[in-house]
Parts: structure tokens; C-alpha cells; sequence
């Protein structure tokens, strides 16, 4: 049975036993933990260095961002500055989300045109489409022309040397008929270009398992969300370690994902957030990345 401490070395025995699609064996996970920058929203925005700096000292490697726009940029930084910060916190940013509502619904590729360029700046690997406002994804159909937007949004991101993922909550996984939105998403966007982030809270909110999802679909899930659910309440979110996703599970089966990144995020706090950025920091360090 696989370990947490094969954790690095999936990719290669993978290889050898090439039982995995090739976008799976491709995959190259790292020991490195992440943080969703969402999970400091509100501190983050008043204080963009202070957390920044704050991040780097709780030991984490990467940060995602969130709530670009071309007005507001990276909370009042321009890309390239924003950039800066992070590598004089050592720090890299490997994705960010940014909101795809309008070039979904709207058409509006300029608004692709300006998350390609932020990403750049900032030296991301990939471009996150975090969620889908309510009108977009009323039916099958819908979904399938999200799929379709989505493909044309990853050849793009391609020509720019990026990559496109897509995030999930756990409206995607309703019913339509005898699929779900997710399951349109999966099978109409090229594996080879369109990429998953999977928020393992929200998987497991909606009653599926991930490790089931990554043997139907290897390699296509190529970042995780680590967000812990709350025991007495799952509609809470609490520091990883403490609450009842089975992680340890899930971490043993990272290479059959295909993951490359994963970043703790957290929505509410019953602590002070900063210790809760620790804690979670040093459980995923210890118990499963080790």
C-alpha cells in the first residue's frame, strides 16, 4: 500500500508500473504547502505586506491568489510589485483564481487577456476559474457550453505558457438526468489542456470520495484545496487535523491525482486566524507530507 512518504516519489514508480494516463505520470508533487490567500480575506486587504509576511513565517512555500481585477490589481499592487513582495518573502505564487463569470456568460475575452497577463507577471503556472455565478449553470446545456468556453480559454492559456483549472464547490455536482455538471466538465474539455483544482471539503460535503474520483479521471487533478470540515458542523470549516476529512486517505493516493499543488484554505475561524494558519501549517507538514 502506498505511504505518505512515497509522496514525492509517486511520479517516478509510476512510471515503471504505467498503469496511470500520461498526463497522470507527468505530474511532478512536491513537498512544498500552500495557502489560498482567501483564507485571509479580510486581513489581506487592509494589510497586504503584513500577510504576506505573516504567511512566509507560519513556513508556507506558495500562496493563491484571489480577487484580481484591473482596477484594483493584487490588493493595490501591480502584478510585477505584487511579484517582488513574494520573492522577498520567498515565497511563489503558483495559481490564482480569477473571476471567469463574464467571459463565460458575457463573452468578454479581454477580461482572459488580462488574467493571462497578471498571471505572467507573477510568474503563475496556472489560471483558476474559481466559480460560476447562478445563471450559468442552470442546466446540462449550460455546463456544456461552460465546457466549451473553458476549452477555448485553456488553448489560450496555452499559447502564453499557462495552464487552466477549474475549481469546484458542490453546486456542480447536482443531477441533471442521469450526469452532473462536474461529469459534463470532466468529459467535454480536453484532459490535456483543461485541468481540475479539487476542493476536497466541498467533495466530501457533497457525499463523494476523492480518491474515487482521481481513479476515474488520473492526473486531472493537478491542485488540491485542503479545507477541513467542522465535526459538530459540516457547514463550518476548522484547521486541518481537527475536523472529519479523512486526509491521510486522501494524501495516499496524491500520485493517481496527478497533483502538483496543494494550499490549506479556511472560510470562518473559532480562533484567531493567524494561530489557525499554523496549526494547519504544521499538521500537513507533519502528518502528512512526512
Amino acid at each position: 500500500m502506498t505511504t505518505r512518504r512515497t509522496f514525492l516519489q509517486h511520479a517516478a514508480l509510476l512510471t515503471a508500473g504505467a498503469f496511470l494516463a500520461p498526463s497522470a505520470l507527468l505530474a511532478k508533487p512536491t513537498q512544498k504547502v500552500g495557502i489560498q490567500l482567501y483564507t485571509l480575506r479580510e486581513q489581506i486587504s487592509k494589510d497586504v505586506k503584513g500577510v504576506i509576511g505573516k504567511v512566509a513565517k507560519a513556513g508556507y512555500n506558495e500562496v493563491e491568489t484571489y480577487g484580481y481585477s484591473l482596477k484594483n490589481k493584487f490588493w493595490g499592487l501591480e502584478p510585477k510589485a505584487f511579484k517582488q513582495l513574494l520573492s522577498a518573502n520567498k515565497l511563489t505564487a503558483p495559481s490564482g483564481h480569477f473571476g471567469f463569470d463574464d467571459y463565460i456568460g458575457a463573452g468578454k475575452d479581454d477580461d482572459l487577456k488580462a488574467y493571462i497577463d497578471a498571471a505572467k507577471a507573477v510568474d503563475m503556472k496556472y489560471v483558476v476559474v474559481p466559480y460560476l455565478g447562478d445563471k450559468l449553470r442552470q442546466s446540462a446545456s449550460d455546463y456544456q457550453r461552460i465546457a466549451e468556453r473553458l476549452n477555448t480559454a485553456a488553448e489560450a492559456c496555452k499559447r502564453a505558457g499557462l495552464g487552466l483549472a477549474y475549481h469546484n464547490h458542490d453546486f456542480e455536482f447536482q443531477k441533471f438526468d442521469n450526469t452532473t455538471g462536474y461529469d459534463i466538465l470532466l468529459n467535454e474539455t480536453d484532459k490535456d489542456l483543461v485541468k481540475f483544482e479539487l476542493d476536497l471539503y466541498w467533495v466530501v460535503r457533497a457525499d463523494l470520495d476523492p480518491v474515487t474520483m482521481f481513479n476515474a479521471n488520473p492526473g486531472r487533478f493537478v491542485m488540491w484545496h485542503v479545507k477541513d470540515m467542522d465535526k459538530a458542523n459540516p457547514k463550518l470549516n476548522t484547521e486541518v487535523g481537527s475536523g472529519s476529512v479523512n486526509f491521510r486517505k486522501i494524501f495516499d493516493q496524491a500520485s493517481q491525482s496527478g497533483v502538483e499543488h496543494i494550499f490549506v484554505e479556511q472560510e470562518n475561524f473559532a480562533i484567531d486566524p493567524f494561530k489557525s494558519i499554523n496549526q494547519s501549517y504544521a499538521y500537513v507538514k507533519k502528518n502528512l507530507l512526512s
